[in-house]
């Protein structure tokens, strides 16, 4: 490669600033694209516009923008870096061919073989010395790192690092390069280079006069364990290695990451036969519950059917006691018309009884019209029985058609349910058993995924329709409340604790507990004032939100609260007043806690005493109807 005459090159006093070396260098690359400069000597021959002389020396192409690169990065004039570095920018993206870029990555002499245990130091670095400084304000300055690394762009250097001590720069750089082979190729350019300009080392170490130029070479064993800042530095930033020593230890990490690659497709494909087990078993597991949800559905089908024909027999036998009823309400009116009648003829035999029969007669006309009356009240009460009848079979029918749809939608829900995770037990089970490149498995795999979404798309659905049922179910729900609320407050005077079905206040004490502990304490004329005033406390304390003697615990599966019999109230309720009122009073505070554990108060309900149950709307229908039917019996006696 053809040796760059440096003392050819323009020795023009002119000198550029640093802050204006960037413009320069942009006009004169105006200047070479307007083609102000002329360069070129025949078809391949060139010369450098810049360089002054009386013969002036020929390059080729590859050989002018190495000359030119060279210059730029140099510790030459600033007016000489501006101008050749507007150069080698021309020569790259004006005047390249297709192939300047490979010409250009080859211009680096290839390295010298290597002794395999010859030292470097590593990460690799570059050892940079001769870096002009100039003594200013107390201490030695020099061009930064970052400028230096502008300048050796071409080798691709990491990061320069300027060397300083108490006096200042010390004229020396270290150059960081890449830890990869790239980086290796990169310093060895970089050694090259600077040797084939005969600024290596060598030519460092030999150097006969003072020059301002760079001296540059790859930072080895003899530098590490040399003295000075340089060693200082290698020593503290890296460690001696041989080329074959890095070789080695890549060749270990590449086995090791051979078998950890093995290992886990090892371990993947015993998950995948995990996968696959437990695919088989929830598959088996699924099936016995879909055969179980079979059975469960035809047993509850046949439960419907009996409570059906249980509802029809019921309406049909009230049917016929009204209609016998009517019978026999129509035979006594026959009677008394055919009694009347028989007054009347023996009115006639007899003037001598008329006064009695008269009375008689009126007696019987107001046996008549109690029967009038009565028969009306039996029509009244027959057409509110069937009335009553109606609407409890239409509310059977509507229950047990939202109770069959709700069956047929929880059917429905768990069936999608079912399908759903086998669709993505199959899904997880494709996406271990296909490679990238198995198209049958990728197809199966996209049509696994469309069935997946098209079946959760139709579970949404039928959970928004769930929910308008649900919607419809508290709706009836709160109908059929206040239909027992109106209930309740027409048979306030009718149901007593005295009778079967009454109505009873949750929550509310008992108060004869404290009546039987307050004779035993008290005067007579102050034990049921007292009883009422410690019962009057004691319903207040219930209703006293911030006393809640509960505790949470876990019997099996499933949380409750029970009663604390730790509680300080309680113990001292049962030693001061005894187990009878304790009971009652603990008793009151379970109702409340069931019943209205927000609002604390008591509330009515319909109760069964004979059961001490909550009452069902037929037990009190039916209750209604047997005494209606007993107070007709006693009027028509």
């Amino acid at each position: 490669m053809p040796h760059d005459n440096h003392s050819s090159c323009s020795d023009s006093d002119s000198y550029l600033t640093e802050s204006e070396i960037d413009e320069f260098t942009d006009k004169a690359y105006a200047k070479l694209t307007e083609g102000a400069s002329k360069f070129k000597y025949g078809s391949s021959a060139y010369k450098c516009p810049f360089c002054t002389g009386k013969k002036k020396q020929l390059y080729n192409l590859k050989d002018l923008l190495q000359h030119a690169t060279g210059v730029g990065a140099s510790n030459r004039k600033t007016k000489d870096k501006a101008t050749h570095r507007a150069l080698a920018k021309y020569l790259k993206t004006d005047l390249a061919d297709p192939s300047l870029s490979l010409q250009v990555a080859l211009l680096q002499p290839p390295a010298p073989s290597r002794d395999k245990d010859e030292k470097f130091v590593w990460p690799w670095k570059g050892v940079l010395v001769n870096v002009p400084t100039e003594f200013r304000d107390g201490r030695h300055v020099g061009e930064s790192g970052n400028r230096l690394k502008e300048q050796l762009s071409r080798f691709n250097p990491r990061k320069v690092h300027a060397l300083w001590n108490y006096k200042g720069h010390t004229g020396n750089c270290i150059v960081d390069f890449s830890k990869d082979w790239n980086g290796f190729k990169d310093a060895m350019s970089f050694e090259n280079h600077f040797e084939s300009e005969r600024l290596g080392k060598r030519d460092w170490q030999e150097r006969k006069s003072k020059t301002s130029e760079l001296y540059a070479w790859v930072a080895r064993d003899d530098d590490y364990n040399g003295a000075g800042p340089i060693a200082d530095h290698l020593r503290k930033n890296g460690d001696l290695k041989t080329v074959n020593d890095l070789t080695v230890e890549e060749s270990r990490k590449t086995d090791k990451l051979v078998a950890n690659l093995a290992n886990q497709i090892e371990a993947k494909n015993r998950h995948l036969h995990e996968l696959e087990t437990k695919y088989n078993e929830t598959t088996l597991s699924l099936n016995s519950m879909m055969e179980q949800r079979e059975q469960l559905f035809v047993s509850y089908n046949e439960e419907i059917k009996k409570m059906q024909q249980l509802a029809r027999d019921h309406s049909r036998k009230i049917i016929e006691e009204n209609q016998s009823l009517r019978t026999e309400l129509e035979h006594k009116r026959k009677e008394l018309d055919e009694r009347s009648q028989q007054l009347n003829r023996m009115a006639n035999q007899n003037n001598f009884d008329k006064r009695e029969l008269e009375e008689e007669k009126k007696r019987n006309a107001t046996e008549n019209s109690s029967l009038e009356l009565a028969e009306k009240e039996q029509k009244k009460a027959d057409e509110n029985v069937l009335r009553l009848v109606e609407e409890h079979k239409r509310e059977k029918e509507d229950a047990l058609k939202k109770i069959l749809q709700l069956e047929k939608q929880l059917d429905a829900k768990q069936k999608l349910e079912l399908e759903i995770q086998q669709l993505k037990g199959q899904l997880q089970v494709m996406q271990h058993m296909g490679g990238e490149e198995d198209l049958t498995v990728k197809q199966k795999m996209e049509e696994l995924t469309s069935e997946l979404n098209e079946k959760i798309e139709e579970m949404e659905d039928m959970e928004a329709l769930n929910q308008t049922l649900v919607v419809k179910e508290r709706k009836s729900n709160d109908e059929l409340q206040e239909a027992k609320k109106e209930l309740i407050s027409g048979l306030t005077d009718m149901l007593t604790r005295q009778t079967v079905i009454g109505i009873k206040r949750m929550g509310e004490i008992d108060e004869k507990p404290f009546q039987v502990v307050c004779k035993r304490k008290f005067a007579k004329g102050d034990a049921e004032y007292q009883a009422a005033v410690l019962s009057s406390k004691w319903q207040d304390e219930l209703k006293n939100p911030e006393w809640h003697p509960f505790k949470i615990v876990t019997v099996g599966d499933k949380s409750q609260e029970v009663l604390r019999e730790d509680d300080e109230k309680l113990m001292q309720l049962r030693s001061e007043l005894g187990e009878e009122v304790y009971e009652a009073v603990k008793s009151a505070l379970l109702e409340l806690n069931e019943h209205n554990p927000s609002g604390r108060y008591t509330i009515p309900e319909l109760w069964n005493y004979k059961e001490d149950r909550k009452a069902t709307l037929k037990e009190v229908i039916q209750y209604i109807l047997k005494q209606w039917r007993a107070l007709k019996r006693k009027k028509g006696s």
